[in-house]
């Protein structure tokens, strides 16, 4: 069985998914009389990813699964890295039996072309029409992409669970972007301090994209190669975006960028504002 984790990052959760996955195998075969399957993993990200990181903690990881299963699970899962976008081909066809992939698709390709967002670094209630439908033309683009390539990678009937950032409201001019607006506020002091300047702030755009369900049910419906086995939504903490920022603006301010956040953050929560934002899962069949 074959199972790729796309955008694993490399931090104590990157083997999580997998184990996961060993587990829910594991309990079917025991159930059923089953041999466990051997089990081969991708794990994916970008080529900037820490894979040394990656690689330095499965052995650790191999033997956590002896000590807990025994020795047939231990020799039975073989880990391996594929370095590179999942917006282009990664696998060979119909190689795959299970994709998973845990808040990576609304990170976009690229931030959307010809942008006029001044004083905002994301989608606000104060952006004109055209920036919200440029991102939203984005997202539909890669994650359009996405189904595309992912069809062609995995077994028919082969299974693919996705989660992602999201949104409740269909009408993103309706959302808010606490977390979103908190940067851009900390950035805009930045400004006003001297540790930034403004035309960095007005060319600096977050390539990331909150979808609502029915967007990612109508693409997928749209694009034809999935069915939706379950579409949810549920509430969790907020996962920390300001790294994006260090290209843009440097690593000389990241550390004032994170002050002023927190300030910005801790007063917020004095006035009851609520950090849970929206969690999209999808389940999906290959056809």
């Amino acid at each position: 069985m074959k199972v790729a984790d796309l955008g694993c990052s490399s931090g104590p959760n990157t083997l999580h998914t997998i184990s996961l996955v060993i587990d829910t195998l594991d309990r079917i075969c025991k159930r059923e009389q089953l041999k466990l399957p051997e089990l081969q993993v991708f794990l994916n990200d970008l080529p900037e990813n820490d894979f040394n990181s990656v690689f330095k903690s499965v052995p650790g990881f191999i033997e956590r699964l002896k000590m807990e299963k025994g020795d047939m699970v231990q020799e039975s899962c073989f880990v391996a890295g594929v370095a590179g976008s999942f917006y282009h081909r990664l696998f060979p066809t119909r190689s795959l039996h299970f994709v998973h992939s845990s808040y990576g698709i609304h990170w976009l390709s690229k931030v959307p072309v010809g942008l006029e967002n001044k004083g905002n670094i994301y989608m606000a209630r104060s952006c004109p029409p055209n920036v919200f439908e440029a991102y939203a033309n984005q997202f539909q683009k890669d994650f359009t992409n996405f189904l595309s390539l992912r069809s062609k990678e995995i077994i028919p009937q082969g299974r693919m669970v996705l989660s992602c950032k999201g949104r409740q409201n269909p009408d993103p001019s309706m959302e808010d972007y606490g977390c979103e607006l908190m940067i851009a506020k900390s950035l805009l002091d930045l400004v006003a301090q001297g540790f930034v300047k403004e035309a960095d702030v007005d060319s600096f755009n977050l390539p990331l994209y909150s979808p609502c369900k029915e967007e990612i049910a109508e693409i997928v419906e749209r694009e034809g190669s999935f069915e939706i086995d379950s579409l949810q939504v549920f509430r969790s903490r907020h996962r920390r975006i300001t790294q994006t920022a260090t290209p843009h603006f440097g690593d000389a301010i990241i550390d004032k960028l994170f002050l002023r956040l927190a300030a910005l953050a801790a007063e917020a929560l004095s006035h009851g504002m609520n950090f849970n934002p929206a969690n999209i899962v999808v389940s999906l069949t290959n056809k």
